[in-house]
């Protein structure tokens, strides 16, 4: 699916080529949404709520609220380079223009979330460096650990991710703004 912005509405542009705003009453794809914002996006999904916390009472629209304002900060663009959700469900987060970058409180939190990968803190550290690049031994010497705990920590975060090889997890990364800094 491709979201954009047209006019103060948000649309979205299906596979087959047609084209429907995203509305309250879409609440099959709302709830999808806002599950994977929740598992995945956890400091987005709590900015969100902070944000919309007064309409918490009517949670259809509460949903609503915290899923429209996410495509709209991160997929509010209308391009074809890459579809925003892919079939596989991955995220294509687009910089969107915004009159407040640079000044909104949810900078980096709503817009361009961070991904929870439920990865521990030292398979991110060993990952970070896969992602540069950086051989394994290297690795282990940066690190000031064995050559075979950095193998287990890539064999772990493979089996996790159920990925395969680096290109896939270096493609992963770069899909879900593991590293985004």
């Amino acid at each position: 699916m491709e979201f954009y912005m047209a006019d103060g509405e948000l649309l979205c542009q299906y596979p087959d080529g047609s084209v429907k705003p995203v509305t309250d009453s879409d609440t099959d794809f709302i709830r999808e949404m806002v599950a994977t914002i929740r598992e995945w996006y956890p400091g987005a999904y709590n900015a969100l709520s902070e944000c919309y916390n007064r309409s918490v009472n009517n949670v259809p629209y509460f949903h609503y609220l915290m899923v429209r304002r996410f495509l709209k900060c991160n997929f509010g663009n209308l391009d074809h380079t890459a579809l925003d959700i892919q079939r596989t469900g991955k995220f294509n987060f687009e910089k969107v223009h915004c009159p407040l970058r640079g000044e909104c409180r949810y900078e980096g939190e709503i817009c361009g979330a961070k991904f929870n990968s439920r990865l521990s803190a030292a398979e991110v550290r060993v990952m970070r460096l896969v992602y540069d690049g950086i051989s394994n031994d290297e690795i282990a010497e940066r690190l000031y650990i064995s050559p075979h705990t950095v193998k287990n920590h890539i064999k772990s975060v493979y089996l996790k991710l159920g990925i395969h090889e680096k290109s896939e997890f270096i493609q992963y990364a770069h899909n879900n703004n593991l590293f985004n800094d």
